[in-house]
C-alpha cells in the first residue's frame, strides 16, 4: 500500500489534513480576463475531480478563495482591507521579501477543522513569468484543494507534462479524489488517516 503520510506531514513532524468544508467561491486579483478565465477553469476542473462544489457567493465571506498577483510584495500592503483578512500582513510581507519568495498560501478553518477560506499570493518574478498561465493555474488549484504538507511537493511537483500539456500527476489526482470521499473526515491529525486514504486510493473502481 502506498505511504501517503508525506503528503500531510509537516516539517515540524505534525500530521495535519484538511479539505474544504464548504463550496469554493474563487476571485482573482491583478490579472487580465484571459488569465482570470484560466484560473477559474483550473479551479473548477480540480473541484469536479474532487466531487466537491463551487458557488457564486459565500454567505459569510463573499469569496473564500482569493488569489492575488503582484510584482512586488509591498503591493499587498496597498490592497484595501487586506490587512483585515490577513492579520499581521506587514510582517508577512517583510518575511516574504527577505525570503525572496514568489508564492505563499494561507488557510482559514471552520469549527470542524475544514478549510473555509484560502489566500494565495503570487509574485511574478522571473521564474513565474516563464510558467504558462494554464500550468500555473492548475498547479495553484491543486495546492489549495487540500491542506498539503509544506514539504509535499518539494521534490516532485503536483503536475506532469504529457505531450507538452500540464496535467495533474495521477497519484496526486487519486489522493484528491479519495480525500473527498464522503466517508472520509473533513480534517484529521492522526497519521492513521493516511492509511484509510491509501485504502481508498488502492480500491478498484
Amino acid at each position: 500500500m502506498t505511504d501517503l503520510t508525506p503528503y500531510f506531514t509537516r516539517s515540524d513532524g505534525a500530521y495535519v489534513f484538511a479539505r474544504w468544508g464548504r463550496p469554493i467561491v474563487p476571485v482573482v486579483f491583478g490579472v487580465d480576463d484571459a488569465t482570470l478565465s484560466l484560473f477559474k477553469g483550473a479551479i473548477e476542473a480540480v473541484v469536479v475531480l474532487a466531487n466537491h462544489k463551487m458557488d457564486e457567493v459565500d454567505t459569510e465571506l463573499g469569496a473564500n478563495l482569493m488569489v492575488f498577483f503582484c510584482r512586488d510584495w509591498a503591493e499587498l500592503t496597498e490592497v484595501p482591507h487586506l490587512d483585515r483578512l490577513v492579520p499581521d500582513l506587514a510582517p508577512l510581507v517583510t518575511r516574504l521579501q527577505q525570503a525572496d519568495a514568489n508564492q505563499y498560501r494561507i488557510f482559514r478553518f471552520d469549527d470542524a477543522g475544514g478549510i473555509k477560506a484560502a489566500f494565495v499570493f503570487l509574485r511574478l518574478d522571473a521564474h513565474l513569468e516563464q510558467v504558462p498561465a494554464d500550468t500555473l493555474a492548475l498547479s495553484q488549484a491543486a495546492q489549495v484543494i487540500l491542506l498539503w504538507s509544506d514539504l509535499a511537493f518539494t521534490d516532485i511537483p503536483p503536475l506532469a507534462l504529457i505531450d507538452g500539456k500540464a496535467v495533474l500527476r495521477p497519484e496526486v489526482a487519486d489522493v484528491i479524489r479519495a480525500a473527498y470521499d464522503p466517508v472520509m473526515p473533513i480534517a484529521a491529525r492522526d497519521p492513521a488517516h493516511a492509511l484509510r486514504l491509501a485504502a481508498r486510493v488502492q480500491r478498484p473502481s
